[in-house]
């Protein structure tokens, strides 16, 4: 009682209280620690409200919650209507005999924080770790007992913020007769018949008390297609399922990813005309792929395979891992939303894992999906803990997974389900120190809860795409060990998460040479005018309380100087911000440079087996986005800026790329194709000295093949015979850029292949950088120049929103021009006075 304040819905407390300027952005400085009184203490929302109609004329009225965060109480009239525990669902309550001409509704809500740790006290049998997150987290205990987003207790990545709220749309419903509560739609392509088929299934709920009859028809006017069907519905909650088969002589467009077609879908219309002459018409996209998970035995190599097949083709998976946008779901807009999948789609991905630690995202974002060509790979909200599996528990779960798999399964960009994140792999490897002999009881929780429960779940819900029970995983390896296999990173089956700190990045034979990399990263720290935002100028140093509040990850900030150490020089500027900034900018240099290496390695594995290993078919690295303003392993900061490592995506996702890889003293030249069809390209492979814009040599190679969807060397030759051949060279004082050209304008990015470390180049020199910029229609040109060599050429126009076409290049010519496409009004002088230039050598 002590704080009353108006709130809005969809939202929560946090972002009531920031509104009202009742507390500061809780992301500024350490205010997620200073604001944790506001999880601690329980809330309630409450209005009054007029009925919009006659309460007498209707069978049926309801109370519909598509989100409650989480733990809550519901009352009409001082009536409980029910409890919610469960984030996930959607809550529906009866409230025809309570319902008046004015009404007051209440959620009062309970602590997440008090209410996890109460239930995990009442699990007296055997404790279900972990507890705690790590010290470094700062985080709340006993997130896996709530059905709640996991890292709103804090991740390594994330502030610990559990929220409460209704976090999603709230309404009424009042019907006669019937009514439509889930309608979906997944395609088949029949091979019998040559023939596409569409199954759609309605969920109803009949109010009246016996059968209701009727007639359902589909219309889908592009396709030719029309089909109606005699229907019966039953008294209570029930299905009807209709096959609608498509019309042989329409040509039927396939949706496909992103890079290899057309996203095309059709108009349908479904018209339900019951007997009681109350009709439904429901407006729908039908859009027509098929998905397989291949695994399968390969020549030359023990284990399975593990890749994608969509519309029959073999399909490279390229992107990364998409966490929470925000720790407050209500400001997570349309806009956020299209922001950071497009980036994602303009850096050359085809696919993105929404990852179990977060939420089932927002039907928008889904439907963003669909449109700009991106396959998901969906976790169930389970991460990196074990669960408890007792009756109420698992009920809460199954509510949750129908729902959500009824919910989302319409959607093509929806590839396939994983039953939770790392939690095979906790038991397998045993990182909650379990003594042997309890083993077996977490392994038939585990068993319970992801096969017994969910997968039964989703193969009864939705025959349309593949379930597999974890990530990592062994796949169909992990299914025959009891779905908890010895090693679930074995790079012989299914998929494998790698990271690796300390060793040296740019070294490919550290990374495992597996059949897909779901998750691996490094991190870095976002611009200094993203961190601005949330500190003051005391803060601005690597070393200050600050910086490290804001590091989650044990020995973060150490891990990134040392892995720099690797290969640059350490900042040694006396002036303490630009030293700050310095480091920053190395950050970003180090993490896309490993990414970068690790990424063309997995892509140039494609298509080979050595000893044993490869046929590597996806790549998605951990992780796209930022849920605040902190250092992190993601490309794409808080507020969507892109990080150097995005802009490099765009390059080594490209679909035409040739890769460099030095082996036994031999440099090799891989061409890598997403194209459907084989190119004869011409390879041009140029060799600078660091001291000079002027070429040492040039090799020009006609007639190259690079085939289609594959990875294949198309060059070989020994360094020294390089360096011989291009007189004067060292590996120190030299550099190889290479690029693919062929014909109507097909043409690679310029890749470069690094001979030393670069604090040991030779012949670097101090470059003058200059930047002219002019506005042209709805973007800006921004012409470059040069007088020397320089590497890693980073353009900075602080918080002026937009990105650059190219960034973070090697600037081997006097000139380069980059075009900025802006997310919001700006002008020429805008950007002349935000403008920063930075390359390598201004960091010595």
């Amino acid at each position: 009682g002590s704080v009353v304040l108006p709130g809005e819905v969809p939202g929560c407390v946090h972002t009531a209280l920031h509104r009202r300027g009742l507390i500061q952005d809780p992301y500024y400085r350490f205010n997620d620690v200073m604001y944790r009184w506001i999880s601690l203490d329980n809330w309630t929302y409450s209005r009054t409200f007029k009925t919009p109609f006659d309460v007498r004329k209707w069978q049926k009225v309801n109370l519909v919650f598509e989100g409650v965060d989480t733990v809550a109480q519901i009352l009409i009239n001082n009536i409980t209507l029910g409890r919610t525990d469960n984030m996930f669902n959607r809550y529906s309550f009866d409230i025809t005999s309570v319902i008046k001409e004015v009404n007051f509704v209440e959620v009062r809500f309970l602590s997440a924080i008090s209410y996890a740790a109460e239930q995990s006290r009442c699990h007296k049998a055997y404790s279900i770790p972990p507890a705690c997150p790590p010290p470094v987290q700062k985080g709340e205990c006993h997130a896996n007992f709530i059905r709640k987003e996991q890292c709103s207790f804090s991740w390594d990545w994330g502030p610990s913020f559990p929220t409460q709220g209704i976090w999603k749309d709230v309404r009424i419903e009042a019907y006669n007769h019937y009514h439509l509560i889930y309608f979906s739609l997944t395609s088949f392509f029949v091979k019998s018949a040559q023939q596409w088929s569409l199954e759609i299934e309605s969920i109803f709920d009949v109010v009246s008390s016996k059968p209701i009859a009727g007639l359902v028809t589909v219309n889908i006017p592009e396709l030719q297609t029309q089909q109606t069907f005699s229907v019966k519905l039953q008294p209570g909650e029930g299905s009807i399922v209709l096959l609608v088969n498509i019309n042989k002589s329409s040509t039927v467009e396939a949706w496909w990813p992103n890079g290899h077609g057309k996203q095309t879908g059709y108009n349908m219309t479904t018209t339900f005309i019951m007997e009681a002459r109350y009709q439904i018409e429901k407006f729908s996209k039908a859009y027509f792929r098929t998905v397989e998970l291949v695994q399968e035995p390969i020549p030359g190599s023990l284990g399975l395979s593990f890749y994608f097949r969509i519309n029959g083709r073999p399909i490279f998976i390229k992107g990364s891992n998409w966490i929470p946008a925000d720790s407050f779901q209500d400001r997570v807009t349309y806009d956020t939303l299209w922001l950071l999948l497009k980036s994602a789609a303009d850096a050359n991905m085809n696919a993105l894992r929404v990852w179990g630690g977060g939420v089932y995202e927002q039907d928008e974002f889904y439907n963003i999906c669909d449109e700009l060509g991106i396959m998901i790979w969906q976790d169930f909200m389970f991460a990196c803990a074990l669960y408890p599996t007792d009756q109420n528990y698992l009920e809460s779960v199954r509510a949750e997974v129908s729902h959500q798999v009824r919910r989302l399964k319409s959607h093509p960009s929806i590839i396939v389900w994983s039953g939770n994140n790392e939690n095979e792999a906790a038991i397998a490897s045993n990182w909650f120190s379990i003594p042997y002999a309890d083993r077996g009881v977490y392994i038939k929780d585990y068993v319970m809860l992801y096969v017994k429960t969910i997968r039964e779940i989703v193969l009864t819900e939705d025959k349309s795409r593949p379930f597999i029970a974890s990530s990592p995983t062994n796949g169909l390896e992990s299914v025959k060990e009891g779905w908890v296999s010895q090693n679930p990173y074995d790079t012989h089956y299914g998929d494998t998460h790698f990271y690796d700190y300390s060793s040296d990045c740019w070294n490919w034979t550290v990374y495992p040479k597996t059949r897909f990399a779901s998750e691996y990263g490094f991190q870095s720290w976002p611009s200094f005018s993203t961190i601005k935002k949330v500190s003051s100028a005391e803060d601005w140093s690597y070393t200050s309380n600050f910086s490290l509040h804001r590091q989650h990850h044990e020995n973060g900030n150490d891990q990134m100087l040392q892995q720099i150490g690797h290969h640059f020089k350490l900042p040694q500027s006396t002036d303490p911000i630009k030293n700050f900034k310095d480091t920053i900018y190395l950050t970003q240099v180090m993490q896309a440079q490993c990414i970068k290496t690790e990424t063309e390695f997995y892509r140039f594995s494609q298509s080979e087996i050595i000893k044993g290993e490869g046929h590597t078919m996806g790549a998605l690295y951990w992780q796209l986005n930022d849920i605040w303003q902190a250092p992190s392993w993601a490309s794409l900061e808080y507020g969507g800026k892109w990080k150097l490592l995005h802009y490099f995506a765009q390059n080594f996702f490209a679909p035409l790329l040739p890769v460099a890889c030095e082996d036994k003293g031999v440099l090799y030249i891989y061409g890598v194709s997403d194209l459907h069809v084989d190119h004869k390209l011409t390879l041009r492979v140029v060799v600078h000295a660091w001291s000079s814009l002027e070429p040492v040599c040039t090799l020009v190679k006609d007639g190259v093949t690079v085939k289609a969807q594959s990875a294949v060397p198309i060059y070989k030759e020994s360094i020294n015979e390089v360096l011989e051949r291009c007189r004067n060279c060292t590996r120190k004082s030299c550099v190889i850029t290479f690029c693919l050209v062929g014909e109507g304008g097909l043409q690679s990015p310029t890749n470069y292949y690094f001979l030393s470390s670069l604090k040991d180049a030779v012949g670097l020199e101090k470059s003058q950088l200059r930047a002219f910029v002019s506005q042209r229609d709805d973007t800006y040109i921004f012409v470059l120049q040069t007088t020397a060599i320089a590497p890693f050429v980073s353009l900075d126009v602080g918080s002026i929103k937009g990105r650059f076409s190219d960034n973070g290049f090697l600037m081997t010519e006097k000139k380069k021009v980059v075009v900025f496409y802006p997310w919001e009004p700006t002008s020429v002088e805008e950007l002349e006075k935000s403008l920063t230039l930075t390359s390598l050598v201004d960091v010595f």
